[in-house]
């Protein structure tokens, strides 16, 4: 009997490969959950299994680790996100479109059975319905993220179509979670709030207060990926990036919920680039496609969301 097959994380130490190594490693066992990323990852993820310094751009050092640790499935979350890559466009093209390219490959040459790649919100633009955004609709990103991510949606698709390449994907809306760091995307002020709050400091929002965007919160998000890639082949029935939407609400309107739990909390408004990336994106998505194919249904409230993130930072501040 063959030795039993193994998860690869690409970008583990990033906002969702935190959690998700650790869910997966629940799931699966510590030793069969491989984690990578250039950068160290925390010392919950090193101490439960393994860890590799990986540069996805890396192709040779990537298939040494492939057939090393005898990886079946691989989740490649590596990618700089919309604000970040706005700074940084070859760099962010680079990373988000060849990384891909070298996965995909190595699932063509039969190395790999199954990928899972995210896409986003940012693959739609000013020019689609900002209201219950559909899951086939006009998409004409502004954003070299955006780009990048609708350029991948069809190189999945394609590898799909030609090569059958297991490959699965969503279009993560805004995503909040307690566990890490935001990581330079858009949305990441929903994430910063929340540490101003708890720390007493006054915020200042790079978004206006009207400014309203799709969200989730993380519980949500890994079990949406997790949803996904379990589900047999055959619901897959997309190969681009699928809709997933949990809730939608504005700045001015978090600030309101966290000050139910701190009266006292204070914002300020100061828009800068990010408003007109901002501006491009939906307001609230059509998730139907998701709901029915797979049984997607989001578990997590805004309220919740607000209580429990304010509940668990508070606990690392004391």
């Amino acid at each position: 009997m063959g030795r039993k097959k193994s998860i690869l994380i690409i970008g583990a130490s990033g906002q969702i490969g935190t959690e998700l190594v650790m869910e997966l490693r629940r799931q699966y066992g510590n030793k069969y959950v491989v984690a990578s990323d250039l950068k160290t990852a925390s010392q919950e993820v090193l101490e439960s299994g393994p860890f590799e310094q990986l540069d996805v751009l890396d192709r040779d050092k990537l298939h040494e680790i492939v057939v090393k640790y005898n990886v079946d499935q691989v989740y490649l979350l590596a990618a700089l996100l919309s604000a970040m890559a706005e700074q940084k466009i070859m760099q962010a093209w680079n990373l988000n479109m060849y990384g891909l390219f070298y996965v995909l490959e190595l699932a063509k040459e039969g190395f790999i059975d199954k990928v899972y790649w995210p896409s986003s919100i940012a693959v739609f633009g000013p020019n689609t319905p900002k209201s219950d955004t559909p899951q086939t609709t006009i998409t004409e990103p502004v954003t070299v993220y955006g780009i990048s991510k609708l350029a991948g949606e069809q190189w999945c698709s394609y590898y799909h179509q030609k090569f059958g390449v297991d490959v699965r994907s969503l279009r993560y809306p805004g995503l909040i979670g307690y566990k890490s760091a935001p990581g330079g995307g858009t949305t990441d002020y929903a994430v910063d709030i929340f540490h101003k709050a708890v720390a007493g400091v006054p915020f200042e929002c790079y978004l206006e207060k009207h400014t309203r965007l799709p969200m989730m919160y993380m519980p949500d998000a890994i079990k949406a990926t997790l949803q996904l890639m379990e589900a047999p082949a055959e619901q897959v029935k997309l190969r681009v990036g699928y809709n997933v939407a949990a809730f939608s609400f504005t700045p001015e309107e978090l600030a309101m919920e966290i000050r139910k739990h701190i009266p006292g909390f204070t914002i300020n408004y100061n828009p800068d680039f990010r408003q007109r990336v901002a501006d491009g994106w939906p307001s609230s998505i059509d998730d139907t496609c998701a709901r029915k194919d797979w049984g997607w249904k989001n578990d997590y409230s805004f309220e919740y969301m607000v209580q429990d993130m304010l509940e668990h930072l508070s606990e690392v501040v004391t």
